[in-house]
Order: structure tokens, then sequence, then C-alpha cells
């Protein structure tokens, strides 16, 4: 409970540049990921899914877990940031599943995201710079975004590991798309082998 201090502090906060009730607006839209499914779980056939936050929660320890790792200099509290906002237009537009992007123009999605990001942040302090990075991320244009990039796509592996285990399920189709595709980094590729071997063992198993 709070004490008549913390009252106190928060009744005499000056704004420095963004007033309280933005800071809450902000908070109100982006912690709406929680109640947002990845939708490509479901569309396997998966039911009580991860939510958007939880996919986000996962790829942001992913990056703090890789970034000592990395064999390029990059900024780690840069790269936490743009995997902590790096899904944030799906607050709006939901998680558009792959299979319906075939159906938009090439640059559809993307413009998409970019305006509703640009909605979501446009009244922060430094919302200007949270879109550049974003578009980091989108582009793989620095070692921040490509880190990001690497983790985005090993956490959706991780959990596709997880629910296997859990549930007692196999995803085949899954990963064999994933199958032949690199990543940027090379501590990322070693864990995905890692992964993949680990799998396969415990398939053996049964």
């Amino acid at each position: 409970m709070g004490s008549s201090s913390s009252a106190l502090s928060a009744t005499n906060y000056e704004a420095g540049g963004v007033s309280p009730e933005t800071l809450l607006a902000f908070l109100h839209t982006a912690l709406g990921l929680k109640r947002i499914p990845r939708t490509g779980w479901l569309l396997r056939g998966l039911v009580d899914v991860e939510s958007v936050a939880e996919h986000t929660w996962g790829v942001a320890l992913v990056v703090l877990a890789l970034a000592p790792e990395v064999e390029e200099p990059l900024n780690r509290e840069k790269a936490l940031i743009i995997a902590l906002v790096h899904d944030l237009p799906e607050r709006s537009l939901s998680d558009i599943p792959s299979p319906a992007l075939v159906h938009l123009p090439p640059e559809a999605k993307r413009e998409a995201e970019e305006a509703a990001f640009s909605d979501i942040v446009q009244e922060l302090p430094g919302g200007d710079r949270l879109r550049v990075w974003w578009r980091e991320f989108e582009e793989g244009s620095t070692p921040e975004g490509r880190l990001v990039q690497d983790a985005d796509r090993l956490e959706m592996l991780l959990q596709a590991y997880l629910y296997e285990e859990s549930r007692g399920i196999r995803l085949d189709d899954f990963w064999a798309n994933q199958a032949g595709r690199s990543f940027h980094f090379s501590v990322a590729q070693a864990v995905y082998e890692a992964l993949v071997q680990a799998r396969a063992a415990r398939h053996r198993e049964r």
C-alpha cells in the first residue's frame, strides 16, 4: 500500500516535458499486448497460447543472454529497448499471421505497422528516436536491430520447443519451415543448433 509520503511526491510531480496522463496513456496502450494472442500458434491448432507481451519479454531475455557473446560492438541498452518495443504495432493491428500477407501489397504491412508505432510513441520523450530504432529492427540495418531479429526468431523456436515439451505434441512442419535459414550472429546460430539437437534427442527417447 502507498504511504503518505509517496502520495505527496506524486501530487508534487512536475512534468519534465511529458505529463503523467501521457505516460499513463502510453502504458495503458502498450500493456494491452498482454491480451493479444500470438496468432501463429492459434493457426496451428494450439489453445491457451502465449500473448504478444509474453513473447516480447522472451525476446528481451534472449537479447540479454546473447548480447555479451555477439562479435560486433553494440549498445546493449539500445538492443533491449528495441526488443521491448518491436511489437508495439500489434497493439493496434493485432498479430497479423504470415498466411494473410499473401493477400496484401508487399509494403502494406510495413507501412501500417510504422504508422501504428508512430501513433503509440509520438507523445513520448524520445519518440522520434524509438521510431528510428524500430526501423533499424525492421531493416536489420544496425547490430542492435540484427540482434533483435535473431532474438525474435530464436524466442519463437524456443516457444515451439516448450509447447512440444509441455503438451506432448510435435510441430514438425514448423521446424521444417525454419530449416536452412541462418541467423545474423554466430552465437544465435549456435543456440539454434543446440536447440535442434536437444529436440532430436528428446524425440529419440520417446
